[in-house]
């Protein structure tokens, strides 16, 4: 007979074929026999269709008593036979009085039931009713994975010696095991009014199981990922009692402890032929794939170890005590190890979190932005000219350990040393804890210096710097290596660049932004910061007791007094300025919103705005008179068309190296406002072209005299010198007065 199960939608069916002989053709109509066994819940996916189950059913055969189908035949899992008690508890006079085989099936919802054979098939011919066909045992709550049998007392010939070699052995306890370790066995017992009644014990055992194996000596295996464990059901205390009929005696143990047998993934068991007499052989499967031989003595007595005295017992519980403070100390460090490189690389994390935020976004909100504002202040008796950086953490990440906000001051040459490099200053203030939504403000002194000289234009770049070698040197390092000598065996592999730099933000700090404006007292931040040259008091005092005429006058002064201020200006397209300053600037007439623009960075601006100015005077840092007019002119040489309304910006200082800062910053801003508008693509008028080739001539030949009075001043005498620096000089302000217009 071949017995098969099918999954249908919603149950299980058993069907039942007729196996042809060997030489014989398969009929068509092999089936003899089926039936629908109880309700199963499949597994998710196509209402109505069924899927493959997680867990497969076990089959196995049982045969009664007196039965010769294994006679002379090795017994296997997959068919074994139990005592007459045993068999007629549990499956009833039906198939005792047929001596039928029975077919044991354990379902994946964790249902053992059973169908005895003889009756399947007459079904057939006979159908009747399915429940009457299959019989319910037990339900074990969890997919049942093996289906066994085993002997757990000696039969009456095997304890009088007389059990022959060839004969079978009559099983008399039922075993039957879920995938989560829930066991169940089945034994004939009396109870206390003398009736022989089927005892049901369950028990739990480690899991989850791969697979299971019982031998004839009472014992079952079972194999887990981790272990292979072995149980004993024997009764070995109880006394073989011979009054009791049908040889059903004894109970099942309260409880079973597994023994570990140190094998780890055995996916298939089994037992084999050949084990040595009065031992077990066992043939495991592992899930590499190797085939293991397991020969076990369960019933041999070993001698045990040999008493130990008390001062080795002292002296052996000493070394334990040592081995486990060792062991604890290294788990201590470990944990301590593995701290540190969690919270090293939730760092990292957050820093490249930062790092992809900042660096995605070039242009528009960012972030985490840096502001800087500058401002006057009074400081130690002097006007210091004062920056303040704000750092502000607008994204969801903190910035904790190894985050440093570096800012670098870098100053323009100055005007005695053209040649020389500027100064440059660098800032480092660790950000510590910056969570969300924080702030951090840093206030730096930009000059003047002590000699009272501020070199601009001053330019102020910040950047946030990640330290990974702060970070990751601490988490890789041990903390104590003396102590941990085993990781001196490991390169610590730090990283070849040392910082990670994003940068934040850069503002250049020019003349326009300096200046401050006495007159316009009503401004809190001009009214906050006196006007005047930064001197010591001894300095103030000797001035203002000399004579009118006296030689301890500076140099500053008399340039003042005696000679007339220097000069620069620019002509500027009036068309290019109003397609530029449209936006902000409507109701000012040009020329106010055009001074409006170039103070847009002074704290001054609003008065400027309030009043509508279109000249004003002020002070340089260095207490200089300063004087910027903006008005309309008409360009009347460069087009044929006619004059070319234009807008004149005119600086002027009595202080050459001011004016030339002054000049420096009014180009910039037209040189940023000129790229923006190319953008759009507009056009200049008409142009008298051999009128622009002779102010270029002119210009170059300009440009020639100045390299050979340059020349002048560093071969000839003094007086030589002195008239080479006034020719200098005169050609200087030709060429910041120049008949060109910026269109």
């Amino acid at each position: 007979m071949l017995i098969t199960l099918v999954q249908g939608p919603t149950q299980w069916k058993m069907q039942l074929f007729e196996r042809p002989c060997p030489g014989e053709e398969p009929r068509p109509e092999g089936q003899i026999g089926e039936v629908e066994l109880s309700t199963c819940t499949p597994p998710g996916g196509v209402p109505g269709k069924s899927a493959a189950p997680c867990f497969l059913p076990v089959l196995c055969c049982v045969l009664p008593p007196g039965s010769r189908a294994l006679h002379g035949q090795p017994q296997g899992f997959e068919c074994f036979m139990l005592e007459e008690a045993l068999f007629g508890l549990l499956f009833g006079a039906d198939a005792t009085l047929l001596q039928s085989a029975v077919i044991l099936c354990g379902l994946p919802d964790g249902q053992l039931c059973c169908v005895v054979l003889r009756a399947l098939v007459t079904s057939r011919s006979a159908p009747g009713d399915p429940k009457a066909l299959v019989k319910i045992l037990h339900h074990l709550e969890e997919p049942v994975v093996f289906i066994g049998a085993l002997r757990t007392e000696p039969q009456p010939e095997e304890a009088a010696g007389g059990l022959l070699p060839g004969e079978d052995v009559h099983s008399d306890c039922l075993v039957a095991l879920g995938h989560q370790g829930r066991t169940l066995a089945i034994k004939a017992s009396w109870n206390n009014s003398g009736n022989l009644v089927p005892e049901l014990r369950e028990y739990c055992l480690p899991g989850p199981v791969l697979c299971a194996v019982c031998d004839g000596d009472g014992h079952m295996y079972h194999s887990t990922p981790s272990d292979l464990c072995v149980v004993d059901l024997t009764r070995n205390g109880i006394s073989w009692n011979l009054e009791k009929p049908d040889q059903a005696i004894g109970g099942l143990p309260s409880t079973l402890c597994p023994d570990s047998l140190n094998i780890c993934s055995v996916v298939t068991l089994c037992v084999s032929s050949r084990a040595p007499t009065g031992g077990t052989e066992l043939l495991a499967l592992s899930a590499k794939g190797r085939l293991i031989t397991c020969s076990l003595d369960l019933n041999s007595e070993e001698p045990g170890p040999a008493r130990m005295t008390m001062a080795n017992a002292g002296q052996k519980i000493k070394e334990l005590l040592l081995d486990i403070g060792d062991v604890s100390e290294r788990v201590s460090f470990l944990k301590k190890a593995v701290d540190q490189r969690n919270k090293a690389l939730t760092s990292l994390n957050e820093a490249m979190n930062v790092s992809c935020a900042l660096l995605s976004r070039q242009e528009g909100a960012r972030p985490i932005s840096c502001t800087t504002t500058i401002a006057w202040s009074r400081l130690e008796l002097r006007d210091v000219l004062m920056a303040t950086c704000v750092l502000e953490n607008g994204s969801s990440f903190s910035l904790d350990q190894g985050w440093t906000l570096y800012i670098k001051v870098l100053t323009s040459s100055s005007a005695l040393d053209l040649d020389g490099a500027g100064s440059t200053f660098t800032y480092t203030i660790p950000v510590d804890r910056l969570s969300p939504g924080s702030r951090r403000e840093v206030t730096l002194p930009l000059g003047p210096s002590e000699s009272g000289v501020l070199d601009l234009p001053v330019t102020v770049s910040c950047w946030l710097f990640y330290s990974l070698r702060e970070v990751v040197s601490g988490a890789l390092a041990p903390s104590d290596p003396l102590e941990i000598p085993y990781l001196e065996e490991y390169p610590l592999n730090l990283p070849k660049q040392e910082v990670v730099c994003l940068p934040l933000c850069k503002r250049t700090v020019d003349m326009l932004q300096c200046l401050r404006f006495p007159s316009l007292a009503s401004s809190p931040a001009q009214a906050s910061c006196l006007p005047g040259p930064v001197r010591e008091h001894v300095e103030t005092f000797l001035e203002t007791c000399q004579a009118p005429h006296s030689d301890l006058a500076g140099p500053a002064s008399l340039r003042a007094k005696y000679l007339p201020p220097s000069t620069a200006s620019i002509r500027v397209s009036a068309e290019l300025l109003r397609a530029s300053l449209e936006d902000g600037h409507s109701g000012f007439s040009l020329c106010s919103a055009t001074l409006q623009w170039l103070l847009a960075e002074n704290v001054a601006v609003d008065v400027v705005r309030a009043s509508a100015l279109s000249s004003i005077q002020g002070v340089a840092p260095d207490g200089t008179d300063f004087h910027l007019i903006v008005r309309e002119v008409a360009v009347t040489d460069l087009s044929p068309a006619g004059p070319i309304q234009a807008v004149e910006i005119q600086v002027e200082s009595s202080s050459l190296a001011d004016m030339c800062r002054a000049h420096h910053a009014i180009i910039r801003r037209m040189q940023t406002m000129i790229t923006e508008q190319a953008a759009h693509g507009s056009s200049p008028p008409d142009l008298r072209m051999q009128y622009l080739h002779q102010i270029h001539a002119n210009h170059q030949a300009l440009l020639r005299e100045v390299q050979t009075l340059r020349d002048q001043l560093c071969t000839e005498d003094e007086v030589s010198s002195y008239t080479a620096a006034q020719k200098l000089l005169q050609v200087y302000k030709q060429l910041r007065n120049p008949s060109l217009v910026l269109l």
